[in-house]
């Protein structure tokens, strides 16, 4: 009988981690692959390693791979690095790159204009969790007139839990107003996994990322194009020709036609040259980009136009020039809306 090399003592030690990893590993992936689970959830060593009633929480496959989601985190993404980018700064992962707070802490200086006492560069954990503290607790004071309770923790951002680091940035973003579209209505299936007498128990939470941009941004005032969309989208074709209607009536004299609403008003030049139209005067070029070729300068033309309609007595509009630019509907229906029914009369 041949005798194999004997193992020494430091061999013997590491094959005990990994079978102890791959154990739990195991113990964790039949905790969460419940009969009544609708699909398997991938659970990492480290997610199966708590520490008795610590938890943690796995968002399901299925829900990561859901179109709104990706394209929440897309749009989130894009928009840190847009802020960041004079930082030379390049998020590829949230949870990877947001984490030790560095990243956001670099953004909240940025976004708010402040620099907050934290160490540049911390490697330990305890250092991380520091500023990390610093970090939320500037974020906390800049939230607090909203009054609603915080959905993140030092613990859960340093975890790397994706669901509360959506939670901040969306907060974030609606905050200061970021210049881009979130989606609405973005919701995530989420196991959570928590270990109690040593056993890992899980359960299903439904997390609703985001709502409606209104209610995001603190509006809560509905009003009819709501109940529109909500209760009524049949009879939503018959105020878009109405509307399509009324503006051709006056942009026809500049030899233009408009025959999508959520488009062609979207660069903001239609709703420049519809207001010199309905006030009756000419508006210089020179004031806005007549052939738009980024988003700011859509953004620029949408808010001269804003500007245009605060001076001709009108209230200011509701919705963000941000919204119309990234094509949201509701938002150019409101605009074009309170237009028509100033000038309805006018021939």
């Amino acid at each position: 009988m041949v005798q194999g090399t004997p193992l020494l003592p430091d061999s013997r030690l590491t094959l005990r981690r990994l079978s102890l990893v791959s154990d739990l590993q195991e113990e964790g992936k039949n905790a969460i692959n419940l009969p009544m689970c609708p699909a398997p959830v991938e659970v990492h060593p480290e997610d199966s390693l708590l520490e008795e009633n610590e938890e943690r929480t796995v968002i399901d496959p299925t829900s990561r791979d859901d179109p709104r989601f990706k394209e929440l985190v897309k749009a989130l993404i894009d928009w840190i690095n847009g802020v960041l980018v004079e930082e030379r700064i390049i998020v590829k992962q949230l949870e990877e790159d947001l984490y030790d707070g560095q990243v956001l802490q670099k953004l909240l200086e940025k976004l708010a204009d402040c620099k907050l006492n934290v160490a540049e560069v911390t490697q330990s954990e305890i250092g991380q969790k520091q500023k990390l503290q610093t970090v939320l607790e500037a974020v906390q004071e800049l939230l607090r007139p909203h009054s609603r309770p915080l959905q993140w923790t030092v613990d859960s951002i340093h975890g790397k839990n994706l669901v509360a680091i959506l939670h901040l940035l969306v907060a974030l973003a609606m905050h200061f107003r970021a210049p881009i579209h979130l989606p609405e209505h973005v919701s995530v299936q989420v196991v959570v996994v928590r270990k109690r007498e040593g056993l890992l128990h899980s359960s299903h939470v439904t997390e609703e990322l985001t709502t409606t941009t209104e209610m995001m941004m603190g509006r809560f005032e509905r009003d009819a194009f709501d109940t529109l969309f909500d209760h009524a989208p049949d009879k939503l074709s018959v105020v878009k020709k109405s509307l399509i209607t009324f503006v051709n009536k006056h942009l026809n004299k500049l030899n233009l036609e408009v025959t999508e609403l959520e488009t062609q008003f979207a660069d903001g030049v239609y709703l420049v040259l519809l207001m010199g139209l309905l006030e009756d005067y000419f508006v210089p070029l020179h004031n806005f980009y007549l052939t738009p070729d980024s988003f700011d300068q859509k953004v620029h033309n949408v808010s001269f136009a804003f500007e245009l309609m605060l001076d001709g007595g009108l209230k200011k509009p509701k919705a963000r020039p941000e919204d119309v630019v990234n094509l949201d509907l509701k938002s150019t229906l409101r605009v074009l809306y309170n237009l028509f029914t100033k000038y309805k009369h006018l021939e």
